[in-house]
């Protein structure tokens, strides 16, 4: 497993190098407020992301108004996205943010395409459309309205308390188009939280924009993801996760177990190394057929977390059961399954899915 393959570190040429090549580039600033990270702000051709054939998550399109994310995840799959800029995976996606200014207004031009047929769109699947630049910036408000002025259905994936500013725009589009929230609650230890999720809001500030949706009447699940092998699998820390969850209101449960991508694989690594050195060889193991814990870890957390979702009350309450461990390690969610909080085929329905990789 390589650990230090990343280019990391003090980048400082790097940076000005890759903007030579950042199409639409109108100009690059390092707001005061924002220690230590340069946005770039580009005109966007296109915001409208049409998902690969093979892929198997359960929705077509995605809208990702950011590229890179000052949430600075040691985990985040998004990692090597960055280096198709010329960017570093590293400590470049958290502090060299692409910011698509004009991404309302090239969407709403996109839906008004004749052969737009107003399929589900999901946000969140990169970066963060609501990490702290969305403060700033407030590029969500307009899209939120292209895609419900359109009359097509989305959802949003997010860890940003950003979102509590949009609720009242999201509950009075949700009477026109199906909406569904997911907030991304990966752990409750503040310790932990802080040296894996540095530019988060902490958990229970996440748990409260739970609740707050489910006050606006919005469907809103959790994704406890990324649960972290021998860091926060306990069934003693996913039971108090998963009753976090189910106080605050969650509308269904996602638990999916650490993905190792090149990029974040690397990036990761260096955070074990320095945070927990005897973890190492057990991750080498863990991870060494890839991207995907082995077979047998997922199988065995499946087992944990079965009976904790089910005390909890964030079962399927109707139909079907709870869904297990995909033979396929290339999928992101099962077929043919939606991830808590995500609408179907209309409004979501509350303790509608479980769904666990």
């Amino acid at each position: 497993m390589r650990w230090d393959g990343q280019r990391a570190g003090d980048q400082s040429g790097q940076s000005e190098q890759a903007l030579l090549g950042l199409s639409g580039l109108v100009r690059s600033v390092q707001p005061p407020d924002f220690s230590g990270v340069t946005f770039h702000e580009v005109h966007a051709r296109s915001v409208l992301n049409k998902v690969p054939g093979g892929s198997r998550v359960p929705f077509g399109w995605t809208v990702n108004p950011y590229r890179g994310c000052s949430h600075a995840c040691a985990y985040c799959f998004a990692r090597k996205s960055h280096t198709y800029l010329d960017f570093d995976a590293g400590r470049d996606f958290d502090t060299q943010v692409v910011v698509k200014i004009n991404a309302p207004e090239v969407l709403a031009a996109q839906l008004r395409r004749p052969g737009w047929n107003r399929e589900h769109v999901a946000m969140g699947t990169n970066t963060d459309p609501y990490q702290r630049a969305e403060g700033r910036y407030r590029l969500m408000p307009g899209i939120i309205r292209a895609l419900a002025g359109s009359g097509t259905p989305f959802s949003i994936l997010t860890k940003g308390t950003v979102l509590t500013r949009d609720l009242p725009l999201l509950e009075s589009v949700s009477a026109d188009v199906p909406v569904g929230l997911g907030v991304s609650i990966a752990l409750l230890d503040r310790e932990l939280q802080r040296t894996l999720e540095p530019g988060t809001p902490g958990p229970q500030a996440r748990l409260d924009l739970v609740r707050r949706a489910r006050d606006a009447g919005l469907p809103c699940g959790v994704f406890i993801a990324p649960v972290l092998p021998w860091l926060t699998d306990s069934t003693e820390a996913l039971d108090g996760l998963l009753g976090a969850a189910a106080d605050a209101g969650a509308t269904g449960v996602t638990v999916i177990p650490l993905h190792l991508r090149p990029g974040a694989r690397e990036w990761f690594g260096r955070w074990l190394s320095a945070r927990h050195p005897d973890l190492v060889p057990r991750y080498r193991e863990l991870y060494a057929r890839g991207s995907y814990a082995d077979p047998g870890y997922r199988r065995r957390l499946a087992a944990r977390v079965a009976p904790l979702v089910r005390r909890h009350g964030l079962g399927p309450r109707s139909g079907g059961e709870e869904r297990g461990v995909p033979g396929d390690e290339k999928a992101e969610w099962p077929e043919g399954s939606m991830p808590a909080g995500l609408p179907r085929d209309g409004p979501g329905r509350e303790g509608e899915q479980m769904t666990l990789l």
